[in-house]
């Protein structure tokens, strides 16, 4: 025989789960700002019906319902669109940082310039054809010794600030490692307290987000994979685990332990953008990355585990730095940029002292190296009196010009070393292939963009907060609240005539 007083029990039921449900709708409508919030909701699930199966079970014509139960309270993620986000995301971090580091190097070319390498070329050869008209005069010799120290000065001054920048981005690099060693030690925290809260049946939905944020971030830097491991024991069916992150086949974290990465250099050394050669102001390049093996708290390792060669193309801000920073046998951006330079500065200082030694100055005597140096670094004038300038073809022929006409003439003269270029249009080549980098990288940049944007907005449509969708759903709720209420008034009056009405006929 069924209860008399189970109708209050269903009706209680429902007004505790309607409650559970406005309140949740309260915490959503709280967080509708919050980074990184999904919307929750709550799984609500009809209790077993009465009566209960068995043999000695009463007979009834139906099966009645015993009301409502919250099976569990479940945020809302769709796992294929945040795999999507975060690929994107290593693609974004990528080219993003790519065109930093080549806006960078373009602020210090900045080529066409009234005071670039071009011009510096442009006045050095310019101020030859006073040389040319009047052999004799000084003033138009000391023209020239300035106009080559300019020159010199320009390619030292940018080989200087190109390995500064170089340098920066070494430091950079050792910023970034920190930031993804930092963001491990967090997803392991986090999954230490879900893993301690899971067994007990509940749901840590606030501690899901939070992690995923940080995989979010930890997926700008590197391209990882994720993996969920279930906790056991009374986990609910909607617990959703511990993570556990791969990169290039080894763990970052598992459960609370997790790993220490570091960049390391040629010389076994973590790169961090101090200068390994004073007298070069050289930097040793990128080798590959040290992981070490998961603990809480971990070792830094120095055995590099992933060379570059193993890398994903680009995918990734730490693979963008190491891209500019410089890497396998003098590759990368700055590193390729500097080695040009000094291909043009060796090739036209041996070019031009060879002609000028062939010459003779105005006392007669047979022409010094005009420069000396190999690299832009460390190209110089070497002729410091007028008299000195090797113009004359004969010796003995002051008014003579016959050299300083073969020097002059190396201006529009093609260079084998120089991919059959003159010095000017080889370096005109490295200022136009630098500008197709940084069209392409920020082409890249706005294409992925606007992708992870997209995805982005597709993410938001399923897992963020609508006001006016909570708005409804608190409405919803509000009005179930007040008819199970409704309903247990109309109980109580029913029990009020049975218990108060009945036994009492005639009176």
């Amino acid at each position: 025989m069924r209860s008399t007083f189970m109708g209050l029990e269903t009706s209680k039921r429902g007004l505790f789960v309607q409650q559970t449900a406005l309140y949740t709708t309260g915490h959503n409508i709280s967080n509708a700002n919050t980074l990184g919030y999904s919307r929750q909701r709550v799984n609500m699930q009809a209790t077993d019906g009465y009566p209960f199966p068995g043999l000695n079970s009463p007979k009834y014509p139906g099966h009645l319902g015993t009301g409502v139960e919250a099976g569990s309270i479940q945020r809302i993620r769709d796992q294929f669109i945040d795999r999507q986000f975060r690929q994107e995301a290593n693609k974004l971090g990528y080219w993003e940082s790519a065109t930093k580091s080549i806006s960078q190097m373009e602020d210090i070319m900045t080529e066409p310039s009234e005071f670039g390498i071009n011009q510096a070329f442009t006045d050095f050869w310019k101020s030859m054809e006073d040389v040319i008209d009047n052999p004799k005069d000084t003033a138009g010799r000391q023209v020239m010794i300035s106009k080559a120290e300019a020159l010199a000065e320009s390619f030292n001054y940018m080989d200087k600030q190109l390995k500064i920048i170089q340098g920066n981005i070494g430091n950079e690099i050792s910023v970034s490692t920190d930031k993804v060693n930092s963001i491990l030690k967090q997803i392991a925290a986090i999954n230490k307290q879900i893993g301690a809260v899971e067994p007990n049946g509940y749901v840590p939905n606030d501690l899901y987000d939070a992690r995923d944020v940080l995989v979010d971030e930890l997926n700008q830097y590197l391209p990882v994979s994720i993996e969920m491991v279930e906790s056991g024991g009374l986990a609910s069916s909607v617990a959703e685990g511990s993570m556990t992150i791969t990169f290039n086949g080894m763990e970052l974290v598992n459960g609370n332990k997790y790993a220490h990465i570091n960049a390391m250099d040629t010389n076994n050394q973590p790169v961090d953008g101090e200068v390994d050669d004073i007298a070069t102001g050289e930097y040793n390049e990128f080798a590959g990355f040290a992981i070490s093996a998961i603990d809480d708290p971990p070792t830094a390792s120095t055995t590099v585990n992933v060379t570059y060669g193993q890398l994903d193309a680009a995918k990734g801000k730490l693979l963008s730095l190491v891209d500019s920073y410089g890497h396998s046998g003098g590759q990368g951006l700055y590193p390729e940029m500097l080695n040009n330079l000094d291909v043009l500065v060796k090739d036209f200082v041996d070019a031009f002292n060879a002609i000028h030694q062939g010459g003779f100055d105005l006392d007669g005597n047979p022409g010094q190296p005009f420069f000396s140096g190999d690299s832009a670094r460390n190209i110089k004038v070497e002729i410091t009196d007028p008299k000195e300038v090797a113009a004359s073809g004969a010796t003995g022929e002051e008014g003579n010009n016959e050299n300083i006409r073969k020097l002059a003439a190396l201006q529009s003269e093609t260079r084998g070393a120089l991919q059959n270029g003159t010095f000017q249009s080889y370096y005109k080549s490295l200022v136009g292939k630098l500008a197709v980098k940084g069209e392409e990288a920020a082409r890249n940049t706005f294409n992925s963009g606007t992708l992870q944007l997209q995805i982005a907005n597709s993410r938001a449509s399923i897992s963020s907060v609508s006001l006016d969708e909570e708005m409804t759903n608190m409405i919803t709720f509000q009005q179930a609240y007040n008819a199970n209420a409704r309903m247990i008034t109309v109980i109580d009056e029913t029990l009020e005539k049975i218990i108060n009405g009945m036994g009492r006929v005639g009176l």
